[in-house]
């Protein structure tokens, strides 16, 4: 056995005189800071329908991709994540190579809205924005993108409407929900959901966060503000510090009733899996998704692990299925300098051949 370590008292005083700089620089820095901007990209409101809008992104030049792409994002966040600054934005990747980008925007909702049900959501909302795309550009099917919850979402209007839906694009999407090694699974299948929306309506948003920060308490409670100290003297790097922290609690309280049908259906129910998920009153299987099918997940995904979306394999009725491995976790996979280069270019190159 190794004995126990030891430190000199050179290396601590060395370690305190760090500290009091960093500490003294970060009063300067923090300033020199202004209101942390993010989603950096313009887009401009092309429908709604309550607090639901379908926003357009604008480019720098116009888009060459005769067939737009429909982000649906999930619940649970707000959708700017996948445009939170100028250097980490998967829509301005996109737009870049010429796609036609429109996304939905959940808002924020209140007690009125606790009633809402996945059919409202799913076809209701995503099917209003997805009849605008297709009135507005003349075509009988466009292309959606569905990110986690949103992602399941995607599926089952897929599954549903697969006639409106030309290609489909699934991201960091759990399809599998009772993998070994799916944590939040493990933790929403013995709660009485039904106590817990009667009791709550909505379901506040800093308890959602509260369940998702302790599911790697170390790493997400205390790690990274230890390691602030460390960029209290980067302007830039406190700003995408801050910018982060923004999204993280910038969240919505979630609508009882879908968020009732949702942990039931699929959390402890494995809907995809095992069936019985009606909406509108028709079944919902992965085994009517005909489409072209781009399903990418993350490798070290805490939230959806791999095991998860790779089920879509076997359960999806395409002959044309492509999945992408990225090397990341869960949020990697929109503001890393990996995801910039591997995932825009991964869509847009799959979507041309296509």
């Amino acid at each position: 056995m190794s004995g126990p370590i030891r430190i000199s008292p050179e290396a601590l005083a060395f370690e305190a005189q760090t500290l009091q700089r960093k500490l003294s620089a970060g009063l300067s820095t923090l300033r020199q800071l202004g209101d942390t901007q993010f989603g950096v990209t313009p887009k401009h409101a092309v429908w709604s329908d309550g607090k639901v809008t379908l926003y357009r992104y604008q480019g720098e030049q116009t888009p060459t991709a005769k067939v737009p792409v429909l982000i649906c994002y999930a619940l649970v966040n707000r959708p700017y994540m996948i445009d939170l600054q100028h250097d980490r934005s998967l829509v301005k990747g996109l737009l870049a190579r010429g796609e036609d980008v429109y996304i939905i925007d959940w808002g924020y909702p209140d007690l009125s809205d606790r009633f809402l049900t996945m059919e409202d959501y799913i076809l209701g909302f995503i099917d209003g924005a997805v009849e605008h795309l297709r009135a507005s550009h003349a075509l009988d099917s466009i292309n959606l993108l569905g990110v986690c919850q949103g992602g399941a979402f995607s599926l089952c209007y897929a599954a549903l409407n697969g006639k409106k839906i030309r290609n489909l694009i699934t991201m960091v999407t759990p399809v599998d929900f009772h993998t070994p090694d799916n944590m939040l699974a493990h933790w929403t299948r013995s709660i009485d959901v039904d106590l817990f929306v009667d009791a709550l309506g909505n379901v506040p948003a800093d308890l959602m966060n509260s369940c998702y920060l302790t599911l790697k308490p170390f790493r997400l409670l205390q790690q990274k503000y230890v390691g602030l100290v460390d960029i209290l003297d980067d302007v830039t790097e406190l700003e995408n510090f801050l910018r982060m922290e923004r999204w993280i609690f910038d969240s919505p309280d979630q609508v009882g009733e879908a968020f009732r049908e949702f942990i039931k259906w699929f959390y402890q129910g494995n809907g995809f899996v095992n069936g019985g998920v009606q909406i509108g009153g028709r079944e919902v299987d992965l085994g009517n998704i005909g489409m072209p099918v781009l399903n990418i997940f993350a490798e070290h995904d805490h939230l959806v692990p791999p095991s998860a979306a790779k089920a879509l394999r076997t359960l999806a009725g395409t002959d044309d299925y492509t999945e992408l491995s990225f090397r990341g976790g869960h949020i990697g996979i929109y503001v890393s300098g990996r995801a910039q280069r591997e995932v825009p270019e991964t869509i847009h190159g799959w979507l041309h051949v296509r």
